[in-house]
């Protein structure tokens, strides 16, 4: 009985010692992956940072590549955030041709569309939306880019938004609160009211030519 106890002791622990050697095989397949997507992640990103549109398109050209969707890890800002901020409207058109996710979030929870709302980039407001971003995406506080506009008081933003479709009664989560709302509560903001209630919302025309860097 002692006997058959150590033999199925013995078994198990071979068996352990396997696994353990497979997991680890495997790891060490997996490792060399992912730290070359990780680099190529950073490449594409500081391409992006740097204007090399060249570098960039090297990367975003092979087949099956997602890496036009990589985010920062300490930001989680993807290139189309990161041009943006910069306001480059060549790069938008660039990017966005590469298959860029108009509606990636940062690590505050925003949009492209949304970050340019909030620096007041009303060109990269109506390219955004001309691309096929969504007028009324939201951050993780329901938030809107119409809502940051008529915040801050901008009346080309406010107008770059109605005209592409985003509606001024949608709320936030946060209060409740509409775009229309928080411009009621404001005396300053008496234009913005008289923008929402008299523009009609357009449809972007996709012929309008779109420029990128030169290559």
């Amino acid at each position: 009985m002692g006997r058959k106890i150590s033999a199925g002791m013995k078994n198990m622990k071979t068996r352990l010692i396997r696994a353990t050697i497979a997991a680890g095989l495997i790891a060490a397949t997996a490792m060399p992956a992912a730290a070359q997507f990780q680099s190529h992640a950073y490449q594409f990103l500081k391409a992006v940072r740097d204007q090399d549109a060249l570098k960039a398109k090297e990367f975003f050209d092979k087949p099956g590549s997602t890496v036009v969707n990589s985010r920062d890890y300490s930001t989680g800002e993807t290139g189309l955030h990161i041009v943006v901020k910069r306001r480059d409207v060549p790069w938008i058109n660039f990017l966005a041709n590469a298959g860029a996710n108009l509606e990636a979030r940062d690590d505050e929870g925003r949009t492209p569309l949304i970050l340019a709302a909030q620096l007041g980039f009303a060109d990269g407001v109506r390219v955004l939306l001309l691309r096929g971003a969504d007028p009324n995406g939201v951050n993780g506080r329901g938030e809107t880019a119409l809502i940051f506009a008529v915040q801050a008081r901008d009346a080309t933003t406010v107008r770059a938004l109605i005209d592409g479709g985003a509606d001024p009664d949608q709320t936030d989560r946060f209060t409740g609160n509409s775009a229309r709302d928080y411009a009621k509560r404001d005396s300053r903001s008496a234009a913005l009211l008289k923008i929402m209630e008299s523009a009609k919302p357009k449809k972007s025309s996709s012929k309008e030519k779109m420029v990128g860097p030169r290559l």
